[in-house]
C-alpha cells in the first residue's frame, strides 16, 4: 500500500497495539492478531485522521462544543462531501482486496478492558463496489454519534470530544457457519471454558440474537464437550451477489457444527487468549471449505478479575470480605495497607505469626481492588464448616449459603477432621485475654462491662498518641505497629462484652423453645440501648430539631446545595446554630464516613458534604409521629413489652430466666458495634498521620497533591520520602480506580477458576412471579415507594420511602431515620443495617438477589421484614 497515504489508511500488517488512538479498539485488536499468525482476513483500516479531517470539514466539533446534539453531528457527516486525499486513499486500499468486503465501525472508546461498546457502532455487510465501500465508510463514521453509542459513553464516563473513529475494511468471508466464541464462561465465569453459539449463515444472526442457535461448552485443558444444546436455528442471514444480505427462513433438526469443528474452535480460542493473556470475546467464520476465520477479538469485559496467585490447577476458594462488610466499591491502596497489616495481627494473635506484615496474612487475597480471604482451609476442616458458615450468617446471610454449596464440592472435601488443633488455639487465646471471665462479669453486671468500654477506649487514645515534632519515617512506624499490635490487642478484650448479649439472647431462645414464634427474638433488639451508631445518629437528628427552630439556620441548610454548605461550613459562615452544632457533631463523630473501613476514602471531618444532605433530609420530616426519637422510643416500648410477653410464654419457672436473659441481651447487645467502631477510630487516626505524610511529600514535588498519599503504600511511602518521583504512578493507580468503580457486581465468593458459585446456584428464585425473597431481618409489613439509592451521599430520600441498597455500613445509617423500610443486596440478620432497622423499627429485608437491579426507584413495593420478601405492587 505505497500508493497511499499512511496517516489515512493503515493494512493489518501494519498495525500494532500502541495504535489504538489512530485505528480503534478493533483494528489494532485484529492487526495484532494478524501480526501474530492468527487467522484474519486481510483488510485495512481508514484512520481516526480521516475521521478528524471530515468531522473537522463538517463543522461537527464547533456543533458539540456546548451540548452534544448526536443527531446532527450524524447529518453533518452523512451529507459532508469526502475529501479527495481521503476518498483517493480508502479507493485504492480497496482495489487491492477486490471483492465483497465488510465494512465496520472501529472507535478509540471500544473493545476495551473495562467496556467493549460491542454494537454500539455500526457494520456493512457483504459491501459491493467502490461507491458503496464509500458510503459505508461515511454511515461508519455517522454511527458514532448515535443515541445508543452516546448513552453508552455517558454511561461509562468517557468524554465524547476525545472519542475519533477508525474505519475496518475487510474481506468479506462467506461463512457457512458463523458465530461467537468466548474463551471464559461469561456467565459462570470459569477460565478455560470455552462458549460457542453458532449458526449457519453469516454470524450477524447469533451476534444481534435473531436466531436460537447452537450452544457448545467446551474444557479447553481436555477437549471434552460439556454442553451441546441445539437451537431451531430458523434464520439465516446471507450475501446477496450484487452485494448487502438477507434473510431467510431456514430448518436445521442437526448441529451446524461437528465435534471436530467445536473443538477446533476452542483450540483457536485458547491461542487467541494465550496471545493477549486474558480471556477473549470472538466472532469467528467457518468458510465453505472449511477454514476458520476470526473476525474481531475484545476482552471479556464482565470477569471479575481473580487474585494473583490464582490457578485451576490449584483449586481454592476466596470468600469477599469487602461484601460482607458492606463494601462494593474498590479498596484504595492506602486501604490495603490497614487490612494487610490487620491480618498479619489477627494471624499472629492465633498463633501464625508472618514473617513480612506489610504483605498480610497467608489468608489475605486482592482481587479486583477488592479484599478476599482464602477460605480454603477452612472448607476442608469439620471446624471451619461448622464456624464460617455460622459467623457469615451473621454478617452476609448469602456467602454463607454460597459456601454450604461447595460442601460436595469433591475438590473442597474434609482433609481436616479433628478439633483438637483448632480448639488448642482458640482456647490459648482465651486464657490469654480471660475471655470466659470478662462474660461472665458482663452478665452479672453490665454496668462493669460499660466502664469496662469506656477504660478500653481511654486505654486506646493512649495507644494511639504520637508526638508532633515525629519525623515523617517515625509516622510511618507509628501506623504500622498501631495496625499491626495495638489495635488487634484492643479487639478481643471488646469481643467478649458484645458476645455476651447475644449469648444471653441464644440461651432465651433455647429456654422458650418452640413457644416462640418468628420475629418474637427480634422484636426484643428494638430500641437497643449502649449502641454507637444509634446514638450518633440520634445526635444527628437532634442537631438536625435545633436547626428546624433557628430560622437562619434552617433556611441556609434548606435552601443550600449539600457542597456548598460544606465550603460555607469550612469557611465559618453557616448561621451560628448549625455552625456550632455541625462542628460539636464532627468533633465527636468526624471519624466516621460511609465506606469507612477504607482509611483512604475522607472522614466526615474531612468532608462534612454528606451530613449536611442528610441533615437537609430530616428537616423535610415534618410528622412528629415519624421522628426517630420518637420512633425509637415506641421501639423501645415494644421491647421491653415483648419480653414481658416472652417471660409469660415460658411459665412461671423459666420465665424467669427469660426475663433475666433477655434484660442482659438489651444491656449488652449494642455493644456489638463497638469492635468495628474501635477500629475505624484507629483508621481515623492513621489516616490523619498519612496525610501529615502526605503534605511534606507534596510540599517536595514526588507526588502533585496530598491526598495522593492514599494511592501509595507505605513501602512507596517511604521511598517518596527518599525522594523518588511517585506522580506517573498515583496517576495511573486513580485511573484504574475509577475504573474500578464502575464495576457493578462483586462476587460474594470466588473459585481460582474463576467460577462464581452463586452464578452457578439456584438459590434466590423469586417466591412467586416478580417477588424476590431475601433473609428476614426486622419484622413488619410496609407498602411504599422504592428509592434505589447506590451511593448515600448526597442521596435524597423522602420520609417513608422504602430504602433500596446494595449494601450499607454505617455511614448509611442517618438516611434510616427517615426510610419507611430498607431492603438490601448484602447482609445477614445480623448484618449492621439490618440491626440499625430493628432497632428503628422499620421492616428491613436483607440478602436480595439483585435487589437494586430489579427494583426502581417509584416503584410501589411492600415489604415483609417477618417472611423476608419484597413484592411489586400487585402481585402476591
Amino acid at each position: 500500500m505505497d500508493a497511499v497515504r499512511t496517516d489515512l489508511i493503515l493494512g493489518f500488517a501494519d498495525i500494532d497495539a500502541g495504535m489504538l488512538a489512530v485505528v480503534g479498539g478493533k483494528a489494532a485488536n485484529l492487526g495484532e492478531l494478524a501480526t501474530a499468525g492468527l487467522p484474519v482476513p486481510p483488510g485495512f483500516c481508514v484512520t481516526t485522521e480521516a475521521y478528524r479531517v471530515v468531522a473537522e470539514r463538517a463543522g461537527v466539533d464547533d456543533l458539540l462544543a456546548d451540548h452534544v446534539d448526536a443527531g446532527k453531528a450524524r447529518e453533518l457527516l452523512l451529507t459532508a462531501s469526502m475529501p479527495d486525499d481521503v476518498r483517493d486513499a480508502v479507493l485504492a486500499a480497496y482495489a487491492e482486496l477486490g471483492g465483497p468486503v465488510a465494512v465496520r465501525s472501529s472507535a478509540t472508546a471500544e473493545d476495551l478492558p473495562f467496556a467493549s461498546f460491542a454494537g454500539q457502532q455500526d457494520t456493512f455487510l457483504n459491501v459491493v463496489g467502490a461507491d458503496a465501500v464509500l458510503d459505508a465508510v461515511r454511515r461508519c463514521w455517522a454511527s458514532l454519534w448515535t443515541d445508543r453509542a452516546v448513552a453508552y459513553r455517558e454511561s461509562n464516563g468517557i468524554d465524547h470530544h476525545a472519542v475519533r473513529l477508525a474505519v475496518v475494511v475487510q474481506e468479506m468471508v462467506q461463512s457457512a457457519v458463523a458465530g461467537v466464541l468466548f474463551t471464559a464462561n461469561p456467565v459462570t465465569g470459569k477460565r478455560r471454558e470455552a462458549v460457542i453459539d453458532a449458526s449457519p449463515g453469516l454470524g450477524e444472526a447469533v451476534v444481534s440474537g435473531a436466531v436460537n442457535p447452537d450452544h457448545f461448552v467446551v474444557d479447553t485443558a481436555s477437549k471434552k464437550i460439556l454442553e451441546r444444546r441445539l437451537g431451531d436455528k430458523r434464520l439465516v442471514i446471507r450475501s446477496l451477489p450484487g452485494g448487502g444480505t438477507e434473510q431467510v427462513e431456514h430448518a436445521q433438526d442437526g448441529a451446524c457444527l461437528t465435534d471436530e469443528q467445536v473443538r477446533d474452535l476452542a483450540d483457536l480460542g485458547a491461542r487467541v487468549e494465550a496471545h493477549y493473556g486474558s480471556p477473549q470475546d470472538t466472532e469467528w467464520a467457518l468458510d465453505a471449505d472449511g477454514a476458520l476465520w476470526l473476525t474481531q477479538a475484545r476482552p471479556i469485559t464482565t470477569l471479575f478479575p481473580l487474585p494473583a496467585d490464582a490457578t485451576a490447577e490449584d483449586p481454592r476458594v476466596y470468600f469477599c470480605f469487602s461484601v460482607a462488610q458492606g463494601l462494593q466499591r474498590p479498596i484504595t491502596p492506602a486501604g490495603f495497607v490497614g487490612f494487610r497489616l490487620l491480618s498479619a495481627g489477627m494471624s499472629d494473635l492465633f498463633g501464625f505469626p508472618v514473617a513480612r506484615p506489610l504483605d498480610g496474612a497467608p489468608v489475605y487475597r486482592e482481587a479486583g481492588q477488592r479484599l478476599f480471604i482464602d477460605a480454603t482451609t477452612a472448607l476442608r476442616s469439620k471446624p471451619g464448616r461448622f464456624i464460617a458458615p455460622r459467623v457469615l450468617e451473621v454478617m452476609e446471610t448469602r456467602s454463607a449459603v454460597v459456601l454450604r454449596g461447595l460442601f460436595d464440592d469433591p475438590r473442597f472435601s474434609v482433609v481436616h477432621a479433628s478439633w483438637r488443633p483448632f480448639l488448642r488455639r482458640f482456647l490459648k487465646v482465651a486464657a490469654r485475654y480471660r475471655l470466659p471471665l470478662r462474660i461472665v462479669q458482663a452478665v452479672r453486671d453490665p454496668a462493669s462491662a460499660h466502664r469496662r468500654m469506656d477504660a478500653i477506649a481511654a486505654d486506646q487514645q493512649a495507644l494511639l498518641s504520637i508526638s508532633d515534632s515525629a519525623t515523617a519515617l517515625q509516622r510511618l512506624d507509628h501506623c504500622e505497629v498501631v495496625l499491626g499490635e495495638r489495635t488487634i490487642r484492643v479487639l478481643p478484650m471488646i469481643f467478649p462484652l458484645a458476645l455476651a448479649g447475644f449469648a444471653m439472647l441464644g440461651l432465651a431462645g433455647k429456654a422458650l423453645g418452640k413457644r416462640k414464634e418468628p420475629g418474637d427474638l427480634q422484636a426484643v433488639l428494638r430500641g437497643l440501648p449502649h449502641n454507637v451508631t444509634t446514638e450518633m445518629d440520634l445526635e444527628l437528628w437532634h442537631l438536625a430539631s435545633a436547626i428546624r427552630v433557628d430560622e437562619p439556620s434552617r433556611e441556609a441548610v434548606s435552601g443550600t446545595s449539600a457542597h456548598d454548605l460544606a465550603a460555607l461550613f469550612h469557611d465559618g459562615l453557616l448561621p451560628g446554630v448549625a455552625q456550632v452544632g455541625l462542628t460539636a457533631f464532627l468533633a465527636k463523630w468526624g471519624h466516621r464516613a460511609v465506606a469507612e473501613i477504607d482509611l483512604g476514602l475522607p472522614r466526615w471531618s474531612d468532608d462534612p458534604t454528606h451530613i449536611l444532605g442528610v441533615l437537609a433530609n430530616y428537616l423535610r420530616l415534618d410528622d412528629p409521629k415519624l421522628a426517630p426519637d420518637a420512633q425509637f422510643a415506641r421501639g423501645a416500648a415494644e421491647a421491653e413489652a415483648a419480653i414481658d410477653r416472652l417471660a409469660r410464654k415460658a411459665g412461671p419457672v423459666r420465665g424467669r430466666f427469660v426475663r433475666f436473659a433477655l434484660g442482659r441481651a438489651r444491656l449488652l447487645a449494642g455493644l456489638r458495634e463497638m469492635p468495628k467502631y474501635h477500629l475505624v477510630v484507629a483508621f481515623a487516626h492513621i489516616r490523619g498521620q498519612i496525610g501529615i505524610v502526605g503534605r511534606e511529600l507534596a510540599a517536595t514535588g514526588v507526588v502533585e497533591q496530598v491526598d495522593d498519599v492514599y494511592f501509595l503504600d507505605f513501602t512507596d511511602l517511604r521511598e517518596a520520602l527518599g525522594g523518588k518521583d511517585f506522580r506517573a504512578v498515583v496517576a495511573e493507580r486513580r485511573e484504574s480506580y475509577e475504573l474500578e468503580m464502575r464495576r457493578r457486581r462483586v462476587p460474594r465468593v470466588l473459585v481460582s477458576d474463576g467460577t462464581e458459585p452463586e452464578a452457578v446456584a439456584t438459590q434466590g428464585v423469586p417466591v412467586g412471579e416478580g417477588a424476590l425473597i431475601g433473609t428476614p431481618a426486622s419484622a413488619g409489613t410496609i407498602t411504599g415507594v422504592a428509592r434505589v439509592v447506590l451511593d448515600p451521599v448526597g442521596a435524597h430520600l423522602e420520609p417513608g420511602e422504602i430504602l433500596v441498597a446494595p449494601s450499607t455500613d454505617p455511614g448509611w445509617t442517618p438516611l434510616f431515620l427517615t426510610a419507611g423500610a430498607l431492603v438490601m443486596e448484602m447482609g445477614g440478620a445480623n448484618s449492621h443495617g439490618a440491626v440499625v432497622a430493628r432497632e428503628y423499627g422499620i421492616p428491613a429485608v436483607v440478602g436480595v438477589p439483585d435487589a437494586v437491579g430489579r427494583i426502581t426507584t417509584g416503584q410501589v413495593i411492600t415489604v415483609d421484614g417477618a417472611l423476608g420478601t419484597v413484592t411489586p405492587a400487585g402481585q402476591d
